[in-house]
């Protein structure tokens, strides 16, 4: 194994493709069954072949849906979505046919080139079409009736109709349920193949091998511009430097008898999901009477929910530390690039080649040619990029590198939450995972109506052998670079041997149930993206496969303060409230204003010092870190002053964000009570004496430098937070237009997760696209160590990410009684009611009751609220 040092960045190329015409493009729950007498199952489908459902709006546009089958409810919810998010969902679809290209031509940096090219190779639609045969009958009864259910609103529905961002494009039309099934494959690759769609699959070819693709019809007009592409893909590739971290993060509390006003259990459910793009969440409730009733939210194009609570029990998911994919190291045969050898035998790394079309603005597209290799382990990989030179190129030192895609298959996807979401107890609940079900990349957190509160890692953990994992922690332990590629989220096997094979066993190489993390508790467990070891300190979780994610590490503020509140659920912290009520124990609207409290673990552990300081310093200068001085006594009343808390109201929030997110660089040389792995909630702590209250401490500094970037940025002290951190949707144009406000912007609670150490986390997205798609949004130029300040004069924090669909669920007598909202709405239609009505409610903490029962429904009904659908 050859490894230099590991780069983390890398120069940004320019962009450019001179595109040349072409001709034409070469080529687990069995459940109840009810048949009729043609053989159909007439739960799953309708046995005259007609879909039809009922569909009822209630407050905010939430629909709830009720079919005779599971395919018509499925026909409902895709019609809703249509309706509700129509560009949305075709541009997935675009996305997941390798066509963004052919309709949207190259793109920023020749982004849909790589990716459409990327696609192809990590078989995004072949391997749907491959697969769809293989699906369960009740996957094809979601997918079948969902992608129905939206072609019978694209199809009803004028394209002069259609929202701004897609009207009158030739992009939106009918679909085929492989083609969804397509768009499954993208999401449940989302922290894995995704990472390498960018660029390094793109770039993977052996030394002297040209990555360009090619014209069809050779022609000699300017190919050279081409190289573009390639350098283009290559810096791509060098971006992603923790391949743990693919933008999303949540928190989820799973409350038991213990702590429960009704003595069953509760449910805290906190996605940090985008406001824009494929991975907004959609509610809505589904009915199929005597066979599954569950109401939730999912990503955009999911056929079912997967963020749920039925009539017993309730789950949310948050991102995990788990590793989904592995890379494997290749020893290639001398003087042949294209052969390997394992336990000695020689191996082929094969190609294929492709096809895209590219829009030139012409009427005849350019049509491109690329070939990509393959071990048996999956497409190969320029390593070389991925890891700025850690790792040699390919045949460089007699090597290659490839990986294996632990989500590179989505068949069980839909299968999972129709499973879980028609459980009815924890032991049907954990029969999902017993039965190889998988989560993807996230873990599972549920509470129940007999009081259970359990967790489990559910994501796919490649299933490695003791003999390969004690190898990987034997060269963590002698090598610093292999250790530090571990750190970045890259697991490097010995493609040479097969003791680095998974062991396929049930769950076709993944870890199977009874290997997994997991903690079944009377009082909580919870999760907010750390590692399961720390589920709840009172049991920790240990003895797992490192791929799992690391034991006795530091946690995240997040995890900190959210442990903090459940150990001490009486104490308010500097919120008006404390986090059960008066009474110590937990209920649903308890658990939605745990998220609206918005406590931070970073101004509860250094407000009270910083104070303190200040009034040492007074009106003295203060040394800032670049050269210079300034006073900070003004910063220093409102701080004060600060409730302590990130309400819109709250004066001084955005003063101590300044400040932290200079003084957590300087950590790991200030606090002076080391992380100690028995009490990983309190430590790190405790700030240094070292110049206390001189122009040289470390607290002060860290609050004159984050001064100098508000008045760069025109913001003043005293600003309302409200006033300086807004959510304002933007967009409004189809690819390739300049993106405008849409409607009314709002004053934004909440604070960074990692930088604040905010609970209820939300953040600024710097990106010019919406999440995973080429729709141009209004992006800001922010200042750094700030959280995301614009750099613009007196425009504050633009928020995009963060508390989505969330609520606080508990069970009673009565049946499962929620509390919770969309935050950003139903809708990305700005003519839609629906499109920013919950943003004002979330803006407000106005939390609407989930609506389950039947009358609860009819109570609430819409004006013209009801659509009955058939086809």
């Amino acid at each position: 194994m050859k490894i230099r040092k590991f780069q983390t960045t890398g120069r940004r190329l320019g962009l450019g493709l001179v595109i040349v015409s072409s001709a034409f493009l070469g080529g687990c729950f069995d459940g109840d069954s009810s048949s009729s007498s043609s053989g159909v199952n007439e739960q799953l489908f309708p046995a005259d072949g007609t879909f039809e459902a009922t569909i009822k709006r209630t407050t905010d546009g939430v629909p709830h849906i009720t079919a005779d089958n599971l395919a018509s409810a499925a026909f409902g919810h895709g019609y809703a979505q249509a309706q509700d998010n129509v560009c949305l969902l075709a541009e997935a679809i675009v996305k997941a046919r390798s066509e963004r290209a052919k309709y949207f031509g190259p793109g920023d940096g020749d982004i849909n080139i790589i990716n459409d090219f990327s696609f192809k190779a990590q078989g995004i639609l072949s391997g749907a079409e491959e697969e769809y045969s293989n699906l369960s009958d009740e996957t094809r009864a979601l997918i079948e009736g969902f992608t129905a259910g939206y072609n019978k609103f694209v199809s009803e529905t004028p394209s002069s109709d259609f929202p701004p961002e897609c009207r009158d494009q030739p992009w939106v039309k009918e679909i085929r349920p492989v083609d969804l099934f397509a768009h499954y494959r993208i999401v449940g690759q989302y922290a894995s193949g995704a990472l390498f769609a960018t660029g390094a699959v793109f770039v993977a070819v052996p030394e002297g091998e040209s990555p360009l693709p090619t014209p069809v019809l050779e022609m000699s007009s300017k190919l050279d511009v081409h190289n573009l592409v390639a350098a283009n893909a290559r810096t791509n590739a060098a971006k992603q430097v923790d391949f743990q971290d693919f933008g999303l993060g949540s928190n989820a509390w799973g409350i038991g008898k213990e702590l429960t006003e009704h003595g069953k259990g509760a449910l805290l459910a906190n996605p940090h999901f985008p406001y824009t793009g494929h991975r907004r969440l959609y509610q809505v409730h589904l009915t199929v009477p005597g066979y599954m009733n569950v109401n939730g939210a999912g990503l955009l194009g999911t056929a079912i929910p997967l963020i749920n609570f039925n009539e017993n029990l309730a789950w949310s998911h948050t991102v995990t530390t788990s590793r989904r994919f592995t890379l494997y190291e290749l020893t290639l045969k001398d003087g042949d690039n294209f052969t390997y050898l394992k336990d000695g035998v020689e191996k082929p790394i094969t190609e294929k080649t492709f096809r895209i079309e590219v829009n030139n603005g012409s009427p005849t597209p350019t049509i491109l040619e690329k070939t990509f290799y393959f071990s048996e382990y999956g497409p190969m990989l320029a390593a070389d990029a991925v890891t700025g030179g850690g790792l040699p190129a390919w045949g460089a030192s007699g090597t290659a590198y490839t990986y294996r895609d632990a989500n590179a298959s989505t068949e069980r996807l839909l299968d999972t939450w129709l499973q879980m979401s028609r459980a009815s107890n924890l032991e049907e609940f954990q029969a999902v995972f017993q039965n190889c079900g998988t989560t993807f990349w996230t873990n599972s957190t549920y509470a129940d109506a007999e009081g259970n509160a359990y967790y489990i890692d559910s994501s796919s953990v490649p299933h490695l052998s003791d003999a390969s994992l004690a190898v990987i922690d034997f060269k963590r332990s002698v090598s610093p670079e292999y250790n530090q590629l571990f750190e970045a989220g890259l697991t490097l096997l010995d493609g040479s041997k097969s003791r680095d094979d998974w062991i396929e066993g049930d769950c076709n190489g993944l870890v199977p149930f009874e290997k997994k993390p997991q903690l079944l508790r009377q009082d909580w467990v919870q999760n907010s993206n750390d590692s399961y070891w720390s589920t709840n300190p009172d049991a920790f979780l240990t003895g797992y496969s490192p791929l799992f994610g690391p034991e006795q590490t530091q946690l995240n503020p997040r995890t900190r303060i959210g442990i903090t509140m459940l150990q001490n659920p009486l104490d308010p912290g500097y919120a008006a409230n404390p986090p059960a009520g008066q009474d110590g124990k937990f209920g649903a609207q308890d658990l939605i204003n745990v998220i609206y409290n918005n406590r931070t673990w970073y101004s509860e552990q250094f407000l009270t010092e910083l104070r303190e300081r200040c009034d040492l310093i007074g009106a003295g200068a203060v040394n800032l870190s670049a050269g210079g001085s300034r006073a900070v006594d003004e910063a220093c009343g409102v701080l004060q002053n600060w409730d302590g808390v990130y309400d819109v109201d709250s004066v001084g929030a955005h003063v101590f964000r300044v400040f932290i997110a200079n003084y957590r660089n300087k950590f790991s040389a200030d606090l002076t009570v080391p992380f100690d792995p028995n009490d990983p909630v309190s430590t790190p702590s405790t700030p240094s004496d070292t110049n206390r209250g001189s122009p040289d401490d470390v607290m002060l500094v860290a609050l004159a430098d984050g001064l100098e970037s508000l008045d760069a940025a025109s913001i003043a002290y005293d600003a309302r937070l409200g006033d300086v951190q807004y959510h304002q949707p933007t967009g409004g144009v189809p690819p390739g237009g300049t993106p405008v406000e849409l409607l009314q912007s709002f004053p934004w609670h909440g604070g960074d997760g990692s930088v604040d150490g905010a609970f209820n986390a939300i953040g600024v997205v710097t990106s010019a696209t919406a999440e995973d798609t080429v729709f141009p949004r209004i992006a800001p130029t922010v200042i750094p160590n700030t959280a995301g300040l614009s750099q613009a004069p007196g425009e504050g924090w633009h928020m995009a990410r963060g508390t989505s669909w969330h609520f606080g669920l508990e069970f009673t007598e009565s049946g499962p009684e929620a509390y919770g909202l969309v935050s950003y709405s139903q809708s990305t239609d700005p003519d839609s009611p629906y499109f920013n009505d919950q943003s004002l409610r979330y803006s407000e903490k106005d939390y609407r009751k989930l609506l389950f029962t039947e009358e609860e429904v009819e109570a609430n009904l819409l004006a013209n609220g009801v659509t009955t659908l058939s086809q």
